[in-house]
């Protein structure tokens, strides 16, 4: 079997659409500090409205205990929806009759707030899937970054009723897949985040691949520490030696360029107010002493990897290269950001803290060949994981 698009749905003027959405968006009170996700349903939402139907929209915010908290309402997003769409979104409780809803665009209140939605147990999540399959006639999946859940709005609803993935789960397929099955040559993957044990699936799965692995943020302390250099107070996962040293062992073997940092930034304590300094990558503690702590790969760093990824055909970045939030730790991650639009071929951004850093740092989405919204589900599927909510539309796992 392959996807099922919009497209085998058949005429859907006159239906009534059930749209899952990803709008997990982060809020400053009633406040959408970055709206990506939302405009990443745009084109979908459309497209379903040019074809006559009425479009209901679903998705969750946040993790409030599956009982209703006023905090993770979608009430600012069915704002900004309107704004984005020009055109009236009706906001509707969970419980809303099927007679009730808006010939338009209706946004449902958090998923979330039902326990069945995210419940282990199948036939809970079975029952919720009903109540919401009332409300429509057919289903259109769009959130990639919950198809690796198995939740009732993601995986039974989908069964429950007619189903296939919308334009966002389409696009992100087809990037991916160029990640994994076929891509242009030279292939650099560059790795930030805090830590090594978030990454390994995705490096065990990558590094038979790729030509070079760029590896910054926090994790990379793990990496010199494991190569028996003093970093005072910054981030260590000591659990992890044995892994890092074995990707560096494996890396060599494969004629795979792993390339750590050569300078860093080092700062006094963490704070964006924090005196700081560079210095060489072999000798962290030279300016704060056991104190200090790493936030950013150093200038000279920062134009290495520049230079390998506009040097590259294809680029996937996960993960900041340093503590972007304060302006003083932010340069090492906009060089990064700055490379990736300039590769002369496929450069992605991986979602998560990577999209909202480009945004924070005010780079435009178009500005790069593509932005993930899939966060840990994107990475799932560069580890080959077989995810429940793509397996449900027809997706098989190459």
């Amino acid at each position: 079997m392959t996807l099922r698009t919009i497209e085998t749905l058949g005429d859907l003027a006159g239906t009534t659409v059930l749209l899952r959405c990803d709008l997990n968006v982060p809020l400053d009170g009633d406040r959408i500090t970055d709206d990506g996700r939302v405009r990443a349903s745009i084109p979908t939402i459309r497209k379903l409205r040019d074809a006559g139907a009425s479009v209901v929209v679903m998705s969750h915010l946040g993790r409030p205990e599956g009982a209703p908290d006023p905090k993770y309402s979608l009430a600012p997003v069915a704002t900004r929806l309107a704004e984005l769409l020009g055109e009236p979104v009706a906001f509707a409780p969970l419980d809303v009759a099927r007679s009730e809803l808006s010939d338009g665009v209706t946004l449902l209140e958090n998923l979330r707030f039902d326990p069945r939605e995210a419940s282990k147990e199948a036939g809970e999540r079975a029952a919720f899937a009903a109540e919401l399959a009332a409300k429509g006639d057919v289903v259109v999946s769009d959130g990639f970054g919950v198809v690796h859940r198995e939740q009732a709005s993601v995986y039974e609803l989908a069964q429950a009723l007619p189903s296939a993935a919308g334009l966002l789960i389409a696009a992100e397929l087809d990037v991916l897949d160029r990640l994994t099955a076929t891509p242009a040559k030279p292939y650099t993957v560059v790795l930030g985040g805090s830590k090594v044990s978030d990454k390994l699936g995705v490096i065990d799965a990558l590094l038979p691949k790729v030509d070079r692995l760029l590896i910054g943020g926090g994790m990379l302390f793990t990496f010199l520490a494991a190569q028996g250099h003093r970093i005072g107070k910054s981030l260590l996962e000591e659990s992890q030696f044995d892994t890092v040293k074995r990707y560096l062992a494996e890396a060599q073997e494969r004629g795979v360029e792993l390339v750590l940092p050569t300078d860093i930034v080092m700062a006094s304590t963490f704070s964006p107010e924090a005196e700081h300094t560079v210095v060489p990558a072999d000798r962290l503690e030279d300016a704060f002493g056991p104190e200090g702590i790493g936030l950013d790969i150093g200038p000279e760093t920062a134009a290495t990897f520049a230079a390998h990824i506009r040097a590259s055909k294809t680029v996937f970045w996960n993960g900041p290269m340093g503590v972007f939030e304060f302006p003083a730790f932010a340069e090492g991650t906009r060089a990064v950001a700055q490379a990736l639009t300039e590769v002369d071929g496929l450069g992605v951004v991986g979602g998560g803290d990577s999209a909202a850093a480009v945004r924070a740092l005010g780079f435009a989405d178009d500005a790069f060949g593509h932005i993930s919204t899939g966060g840990g589900a994107s990475l799932e599927f560069l580890e080959g994981t077989t995810l429940p909510g793509l397996e449900v539309l027809g997706w098989q796992t190459p």
